[in-house]
Order: C-alpha cells, then sequence, then structure tokens
C-alpha cells in the first residue's frame, strides 16, 4: 500500500512538473492553430489564447480531461463565429475537470459553449454573445452544460440567446453565481437537474428571468432542491424570440422567477422589479405526454423574503389583459396556476391562483382569485452545494 501511495504520488508530480501552455495568437490560420492546441494538450496543460479577435469558420472541440483553456479577458480576446460554416456549437468539451475562463464567443451559428458528460467543470470570466441582439436566428444556449456532475458557472456575461443565456440540464450539484444575462429568452434556466444554488446574478431584459423547470421524457427526470436567492431579476419584459416549437417558446414576456413541474424549490432575498406578467410564476406542465415516471406538478416551492416592486400591470398570456383589468389593472405579483402542493409564499405579497385543479386543464374553467398561501409548515430548504476543493475558484 505504502508503494503505491509512493507511486502516485510521484506520478502526479511527474505530470504537474510536465504540464505544458500551448499558446496560440491571432493571425492566419487561427482556426487549425486553435484546434491543433486542443487536440495536442494533455493532463494539466493549459491552452492559453492571446488577446486580439480570432476569425474562425468552424467549431472547436475539446476531450482532454484536466486541461485549462484561458483567454487574456472576455473583451480582449475574442472567438469571433461570424462566418462559422453549419450550425454547431463555438466549443464543445466532453472531458472532466475542465476550467475555461477569460474569453469571449460571438455570433455562433449554434450554441455558444456546451459540455456534456463533463464533470467538475469551470465557467468563468466569459463572455458569450450574439451582437445582433435578440432574434430567433441566433444560437440557442450561451453556457450549456448538460449532464454532468459538479458544475460552476460565474463571473460571466451572456447576451442574445434564443433558448437561455445559461443553461445547465440534467445535472447535478450546480453553482450559478454572478453572472450577468440580459437580452436571452430566458436568463438562467435550471432543467431536469439536482441540487443547485443560483444566487447574486443580475438578470435584466430578456423573456423570463429564471426558469427552474422539469419536463418528460429526458434521461433525468425528478428535478429537485434548487435556490435561487440573492438576485437582481428587473425588466424581464423583451418580446419572445425563440422559435416556434421550442418548451421557452411559451414563457411569457415580463416573467421575473419561473418554476415548472419541479420540487423543493426555494425562492428568496432576491429584488424583483418592473417584470411585466409576474415577479414569480408557478405553474404545471400543460403540454400532453406519455411518460408514466414524470410528475407535472411542482411540489414544495417557497417564496420568502424577497422585495418586489411594480410586476403584474402587462400580463403577457392568454387572458391576462381582461384579467388584469378586472383586477383594477394589474394582476398580483405572485401567479399559481391552482396546480401542485405544499407551495407557500411567506411575504407580504398579494397571490393570484387561477384555481386550476389538474394539469392541462383548460384555461377557461380557470377560476382566478387571491390566496393566501402563508404556512407555518415549510418544506426544508435544500443544504448549500459545496463543490469539490479540487475544482478552481469552487469555494470562493
Amino acid at each position: 500500500m505504502k508503494l503505491l501511495a509512493a507511486a502516485t504520488l510521484s506520478l502526479l508530480v511527474t505530470t504537474s512538473a510536465f504540464a505544458a501552455i500551448h499558446n496560440v495568437e491571432a493571425g492566419p490560420d487561427a482556426q487549425e492553430r486553435l484546434q491543433t492546441a486542443l487536440i495536442e494538450a494533455e493532463p494539466g496543460d493549459t491552452v492559453q489564447i492571446g488577446e486580439g479577435r480570432f476569425e474562425l469558420t468552424d467549431g472547436l472541440s475539446l476531450d482532454v480531461d484536466r486541461v485549462t483553456v484561458a483567454g487574456a479577458g472576455a473583451d480582449a480576446t475574442i472567438l469571433d463565429f461570424t462566418n462559422q460554416q453549419g450550425a454547431g456549437e463555438g466549443l464543445y468539451v466532453t472531458s472532466d475537470d475542465v476550467v475555461l475562463r477569460d474569453f469571449a464567443i460571438e455570433n455562433t451559428t449554434g450554441d455558444g459553449i456546451k459540455s456534456k458528460d463533463a464533470d467538475r467543470i469551470t465557467y468563468t470570466g466569459l463572455r458569450v454573445e450574439w451582437t445582433g441582439g435578440p432574434s430567433p436566428d441566433n444560437g440557442a444556449y450561451g453556457i450549456y452544460p448538460v449532464e454532468s456532475t459538479h458544475v460552476l458557472v460565474q463571473n460571466s456575461i451572456v447576451r442574445g440567446a434564443s433558448d437561455a443565456g445559461i443553461y445547465v440540464g440534467q445535472s447535478d450539484q450546480i453553482v450559478v453565481r454572478h453572472n450577468v444575462v440580459e437580452q436571452n429568452v430566458a436568463g438562467i434556466e435550471i432543467e431536469n437537474s439536482y441540487n443547485a444554488d443560483v444566487y447574486e446574478n443580475a438578470v435584466s431584459q430578456n423573456t423570463g428571468g429564471i426558469l427552474v423547470f422539469d419536463l418528460p421524457n429526458l434521461p433525468q427526470m425528478g428535478g429537485h432542491s434548487v435556490r435561487v436567492f440573492r438576485n437582481a431579476i428587473a425588466d424581464n419584459n423583451t418580446d419572445n424570440f425563440a422559435p416556434e416549437g421550442n418548451i421557452v417558446a411559451g414563457v411569457p414576456a415580463g416573467t421575473g422567477i419561473m418554476v415548472m413541474a419541479n420540487r423543493n424549490v426555494h425562492i428568496f432575498e432576491n429584488a424583483l422589479t418592473d417584470n411585466g406578467s409576474a415577479s414569480v410564476m408557478i405553474v404545471a406542465y400543460r403540454q400532453p405526454f406519455e411518460d408514466e415516471n414524470y410528475n407535472p406538478l411542482p411540489r414544495d416551492v417557497v417564496v420568502r423574503d424577497n422585495v418586489q416592486n411594480n410586476a403584474g400591470y402587462a400580463p403577457d398570456f392568454a387572458g391576462g389583459a381582461e384579467l388584469a383589468a378586472a383586477m383594477g389593472g394589474r394582476i398580483p405579483p405572485i401567479f399559481w396556476d391552482g396546480n401542485g402542493s405544499g407551495i407557500v409564499v411567506n411575504e407580504n405579497t398579494p397571490v393570484l391562483s387561477l384555481g386550476l385543479t389538474r394539469p392541462g386543464q383548460p384555461v377557461t374553467e380557470a377560476r382566478p382569485a387571491p390566496a393566501d398561501l402563508r404556512s407555518d409548515s415549510v418544506p426544508t430548504e435544500p443544504e448549500a452545494v459545496v463543490l469539490p476543493d479540487s475544482m478552481a475558484f469552487a469555494n470562493e
């Protein structure tokens, strides 16, 4: 055993000692030189991308563990995909223990940066942007980790995604913090995932600010244990520009936070301002489905101690304008369709319930009325997500 431990330590020291830095500068053949560096990198290496604009025509990929891809800053190192051929990602990562930091990706045809089955991955100091502003022709996702355990997205900017600026799907142990997301359809989306902390983000000018969804027919379902707290969520009134058929195409403009068919979601200490449809929407999944293992209802959703101002003045859903007119010009800032259980609102904010009692029930059967959802019996708050110390910036 001692010999094995000594050998392992020796291997680690040797690997660290020979870690290389692969420098890639802007200029001719940048596409080939950058992709070659990503291919030739070995575990422990850094691909260092220099300052300047890199005009790229094809997506990049990385499949080597323990590699750092670093630029000189999100406004200094720009990977420009304006002339990209095909509909792929700007950068696609399929390896573990990767750090992506301090560079920008612009105008990809498909997603900005996607990682799949990439555990202990860190996104930090990035900018992903479609510079022409909101358009259904933009890529769907800006920062897009899926099917992973231990995900950190921080200190990054995403603008213009036609689905979600930051999307984490079918993953576990997630931290999304200190980001700026604006002019996307959804600012931040946590979908079919477990154990996520979303906090201290600036979320504005999206269609919907923060979405916590669970959908059927995916390899991982039963999303649960999500905390959304201390975010600034303001003016998310951009017209929905998602391509027809996308699930987020149904998100009303003016949505601050939306919880759909998820369990044990706690929303607290956020500042919610000027969201025209609602500060918080809690709803069931309404589309037909055949998956017997899927639960379309929201359960154990807690809303408490938020600061809210000026919501519900322009509800962007069928019958919303008529409902607002009947209620004196606006609807209450917290909107519940009436489905689900364990829905608690422990703050001095009015709640509107549509009075629906089953998923997919026609809205024409709604019986809208104020609801008092205060309760002394509050579902237990999920524990804070603690990422492994081995991850860069994990527990700053």
